[in-house]
C-alpha cells in the first residue's frame, strides 16, 4: 500500500486542506472534523484503497481502515496537513461546534447521567437485597427483628 497516496487522495475526497479542520485516529477509524461536510465526494472516499467504509457521525467525518492501515494513513495525513497530533478528545471537542443545538443539549444530559448511572444501580440493588431480607415469611416463617434477637433469652 502507498501511504502517502492515500493520504492525499483522503485529503482530495474530503475537500482540499482548508477544508479539514483536525484530525485523529483510533483502532480502526481515522476521525476527521470537517468545515463543511457537504464538499466530500463519498463515493470516491469508499473507492480509496484499503477504505472499508464511511459515516459522518457527532461533526465528525469517520473513515474505516483496517488496524494496522489507520496509524499510517494518520500519519501521512497530518504531515501533508501539517497539523500535529491530537487526542480523540479534542477532536470531539472540535466536532462540537458542528452540531445543532439538539445534539449539544442531549450531549449535556448524556455526560452530566452516564457518570452517576453506577451509583443508581447499586442503589437499586441495596434496596432490592434489604427487601428481601425483611420480607415476611421469605427465610423463616415469623418475622424476626433485630430487637427480637437481641432481648431473647438463651
Amino acid at each position: 500500500m502507498n501511504f502517502p497516496k492515500i493520504a492525499q487522495q483522503v485529503i482530495e475526497k474530503l475537500g482540499g486542506k482548508e477544508n479539514i479542520a483536525t484530525a485523529a485516529h483510533c483502532a480502526t477509524r481515522l476521525r476527521i472534523v470537517l468545515h463543511d461536510e457537504s464538499k466530500v465526494d463519498k463515493e470516491g472516499v469508499d473507492n480509496i484503497e484499503g477504505v472499508k467504509g464511511q459515516f459522518a457521525v457527532a461533526g465528525q467525518y469517520q473513515i474505516i481502515f483496517s488496524s494496522g492501515t489507520v496509524n499510517k494513513v494518520h500519519a501521512e495525513l497530518t504531515k501533508l496537513l501539517g497539523i500535529g497530533d491530537v487526542s480523540k478528545a479534542e477532536v470531539a471537542e472540535a466536532a462540537g461546534g458542528n452540531q445543532s443545538l439538539l445534539q449539544r443539549l442531549v450531549k449535556g444530559l448524556a455526560d452530566i447521567f452516564v457518570p452517576i448511572i453506577p451509583a443508581i444501580v447499586a442503589g437499586g440493588l441495596l434496596m432490592g437485597i434489604y427487601s428481601m431480607l425483611t420480607a415476611k415469611g421469605f427465610f423463616v416463617d415469623e418475622p424476626v427483628s433485630l430487637t427480637c434477637i437481641l432481648n431473647s433469652k438463651i
